[in-house]
């Protein structure tokens, strides 16, 4: 082994965005691309000389090879100590558990999440602290300012190592551990779920249950979990072979990209609860027989009954959602006489909450929730929670969401994405929205009234940090909403999100199509900022 120093020149385009570096395979098979960023984050921590890591990653292709060039910028940079997930799979969830469980300095993991994969598909990396979360805004700005002066990097010449068999051995001063990327997490989801319960409702010949692991890395979760340890059978279990592509889908949990599961979710004799997860383990959809639970209302029924499950009996500290997800979750903070913070999107968001003790249960609408349990959103945990309500209460899904509406009220709630728009007109259209927030507030709609345009920005209660321009909101007099935002999770031009919210507190008014029920707001939405015409489209590229 020979430890060299490398001369480079920075990228100009290496700042991390809401969930690390995404970009195309291609941009990252550039020679130096990778260990710029590696080693940028190396110095951005003030050397790694002494620390342990983690790293992991969703099993996308691309990611073998970038896993051993970190473990030899990790040999070059001094580095103490590597956990490695065998076969380089470590979901995002399981690599927070791992990185608090052993108290490790942080971690990589080597994902681009619901991203697709494959040759000409995206990949990313991102780190995360020691708490087990993503870097917040202070590190991440730091890793981008030490990319654009890198001038060297520290590595070695050495062959790659056995990734494929769980070990402990030594490779100069640094000490490799290839771990069992499944158990740890397994076993924390013991501590919360009721799994004896959860078991009986599995085998329960009247109930049928379905995953679909979208051929990413919950698969070998999936099938530890749920059929191993919770007596399910094999059947229950759809596309849990990972695949570097992905098997040629889209690993996004919504309805639709998981075609498999909606069909049969859909259709007739559909099982009792069908769910999926991402590429990286941290998203989920839940779905009852002909019915789709959104994730807004996932979160707010998961804190109302939260009392209920084994590991949060003693109750909630706090609840969170990000702004752009439906305010269903405050009518139960408030219920409840607990806090209900509001953060931008991006789970680092909720991480110096977490870790001051003021949450226990937090949510975004893109299909991530989560508790305190990790510093991370966490699919299988949603899934498991569901099972165990549904052991509790022995009704259907639809059954315990419309209970919870007629107790708290119906947000009826919907997203529409816009993919690839071209970036300068998602940005004009931002901007001119910007300019005419004075004009907006007060103008009617026919029965609409803004009575708030602004752009949300975000005041750390804990380190008092401020986050702006974090999303377009539109709020009428009726609590009803319009928020637009520029997704930061793509890699090809801009992505447009409208998200459209209105509350409903009749019950005779509580089951309407969803779309139905916010046609008003969606042609507003249209009418004043001309959606169609700059993006050129008819509709969006996804609705859920």
């Amino acid at each position: 082994m020979k430890n060299i120093t490398v001369a480079t020149q920075p990228f100009s385009d290496q700042r991390p965005g809401t969930s690390g570096l995404r970009k195309k395979v291609s941009v990252f098979q550039q020679p130096h691309y990778l260990e710029n960023f590696v080693q940028a984050t190396f110095d951005a921590l003030g050397g790694v000389k002494g620390k342990q890591l983690a790293v992991g990653g969703d099993g996308r292709f691309y990611n073998r090879e970038a896993l051993q060039t970190i473990v030899r910028l990790g040999l070059g940079n001094g580095l103490k100590k590597l956990v490695i997930g065998q076969g380089g799979i470590l979901s995002t969830p399981a690599a927070s558990c791992v990185i608090r469980k052993y108290g490790l300095d942080g971690g990589f993991i080597l994902s681009a999440s619901h991203n697709p994969g494959g040759p000409h598909g995206d990949f990313g990396i991102k780190f995360n602290t020691a708490n087990g979360g993503p870097a917040p805004e202070k590190i991440t700005e730091a890793i981008y300012q030490k990319s654009l002066g890198l001038d060297r990097y520290l590595t070695v010449e050495s062959p790659d190592i056995d990734l494929d068999t769980q070990n402990r051995f030594m490779i100069g001063e640094m000490a490799i551990e290839i771990i069992d990327p499944v158990s740890d997490y397994a076993d924390l989801m013991m501590e919360l779920f009721d799994f004896p319960a959860i078991a009986k409702l599995l085998q329960d010949q009247d109930f049928a249950f379905l995953f679909d692991a979208m051929h990413a890395v919950t698969g070998p979760y999936a099938e530890e979990i749920f059929c191993r340890r919770l007596g399910a059978a094999s059947t229950s279990l759809i596309n849990c072979t990972v695949k570097p592509d992905f098997g040629g889908g889209h690993p996004d949990p919504n309805l639709k990209y998981a075609k498999d599961l909606v069909r049969i979710m859909f259709g007739e004799k559909a099982p009792a609860l069908g769910a999926a997860s991402d590429g990286d383990g941290d998203r989920n959809m839940i779905l009852g027989d002909n019915f789709f639970v959104t994730p807004s209302d996932s979160v707010a029924v998961i804190a109302a009954n939260a009392h209920l499950i084994k590991g949060y009996r003693k109750g909630l500290k706090g609840v969170a959602r990000s702004m752009p997800t439906s305010c269903a979750l405050d009518a139960v903070a408030k219920e409840l006489n607990i806090d209900c913070y509001e953060t931008p999107t991006g789970w680092k968001f909720f991480g110096n909450l977490l870790d001051a003790g003021k949450l226990t249960i937090c949510g975004e609408e893109s299909f991530g929730t989560s508790s305190d349990h990790i510093r991370e959103k966490d699919g299988l945990w949603t899934v498991l929670f569901w099972l165990n309500l549904m052991a509790i209460k022995k009704i259907s899904v639809k059954e315990i969401v419309a209970a919870h509406w007629q107790h708290f009220g119906r947000n009826y709630y919907s997203r529409h994405d816009y993919e690839e728009v071209d970036n300068k007109a998602a940005n004009q259209l931002v901007d001119d929205l910007r300019k005419r927030f004075e004009r907006l507030r007060g103008t009617r709609f026919g029965s609409l009234e803004i009575t708030k345009a602004d752009d949300f920005s975000y005041l750390d209660p804990i380190d008092n940090s401020l986050s702006k321009q974090q999303g377009i909101r539109l709020i009428f007099k009726d609590k009803s909403r319009i928020i637009l935002r520029l997704s930061g999770t793509g890699t090809s031009g801009a992505t447009l999100r409208l998200y459209f919210e209105k509350v409903e507190k009749n019950p005779a008014g509580m089951n309407l199509e969803t779309q139905t029920a916010l046609a008003q707001l969606i042609k507003l939405a249209d009418d004043l900022f001309a959606i169609k015409k700059i993006t050129g489209r008819s509709e969006p590229t996804v609705i859920t």
